[in-house]
């Protein structure tokens, strides 16, 4: 399979590695941004703001697929503006692909769409699949409006996927970046108790993941997007440290995290928080993950 895919919000870190990955095997990719002038990565890139109908759309008239990656980053203090900013960027994106599909006489097949494991909330060590029950909280409120989003949408000749994406490991970009910041200045231990899980994947295998929702007509509606093997966070701050050549370093408790997260312009929940998420779907379909080790794929991710 090959032909054009839109990645709305493609100009960060995932959909540079989303990017690279169609176009290694033939595929023609146009990125949907709000700075195309800015836009430094592979593929042609378009201007829109995410919420409006305008020329972009007419990329989507027979394109092979859709991946919207679209919305603003959580990783910012969650005052009532922010909060209003993440939510309208992930509703407005999802609904305005809606009506720019809904408008193609030769509409995408697939339509995937980026959703987060944050849905289930701070779930202690329950193993959560697809069929987990929401959680509480503003984090869980935004995950159920951006899936509603996508369910509202009427696209019949397209195939919906949601994948809840988990803790991404990239040679630079998401909050990896920051922990490794962290640990590199030797303030890289365990985060509060240590026993929240973190449900982490390797960047590659969420790009293969991504094209097994493209290509696969019995892929459809909501798949979780991690690796087989969910860690606390006392593991992964370990294996962080390993990866990097530093020694133990000394613990972070609540209270501090929550001073540091201010001084960092973010929301402590990020790294309090803890979900324990298997991908059972992609599992039970037979995927198999190139960095299913935690010390291999950091190794790996470090080395970029």
């Amino acid at each position: 399979m090959s032909g054009r895919v839109v990645i709305p919000g493609g100009s960060g870190f995932i959909g540079g590695a989303v990017t690279d990955h169609l176009l290694a095997r033939g595929y023609e990719v146009v990125v949907l941004t709000r700075a195309p002038e800015r836009y430094e990565g592979r593929g042609r890139a378009l201007r829109w703001d995410g919420r409006t109908l305008g020329a972009w759309a007419e990329s989507l008239e027979s394109a092979s697929a859709v991946i919207n990656l679209a919305g603003k980053s959580v990783d910012t203090r969650y005052t009532l503006e922010n909060r209003r900013e993440i939510v309208r960027s992930r509703v407005d994106s999802a609904r305005v692909i809606g009506e720019a599909i809904g408008a193609c006489e030769r509409p995408p097949p697939v339509w995937v769409q980026s959703g987060t494991l944050a849905v289930y909330g701070d779930a202690g060590d329950r193993i959560l699949d697809e069929t987990g029950p929401p959680g509480e909280g503003f984090s869980v409120f935004v995950s159920l409006l951006w899936e509603r989003a996508l369910a509202a949408a009427e696209t019949p000749s397209t195939r919906k996927v949601a994948l809840r994406i988990g803790f991404v490991l990239a040679g630079s970009g998401g909050a990896l970046d920051r922990l490794t910041k962290l640990a590199g200045a030797y303030l890289g231990g365990t985060v509060g108790s240590g026993r929240q899980y973190l449900s982490w994947l390797h960047i590659d295998d969420l790009s293969r993941m991504i094209l097994e929702a493209i290509e696969e007509p019995d892929v459809e509606g909501v798949y979780n997007a991690t690796g087989p093997q969910p860690v606390t966070n006392r593991v992964f701050m370990r294996e962080l440290r390993r990866s990097l050549g530093r020694p133990w370093s000394p613990p972070a408790p609540a209270p501090a995290v929550r001073i540091g997260a201010w001084a960092m312009g973010t929301e402590p929940e990020l790294a309090l928080a803890g979900r324990r998420c298997v991908p059972r779907r992609f599992l039970e379909r037979g995927f198999t993950f190139d960095h299913p080790d935690l010390a291999e794929a950091l190794s790996d991710v470090v080395r970029r």
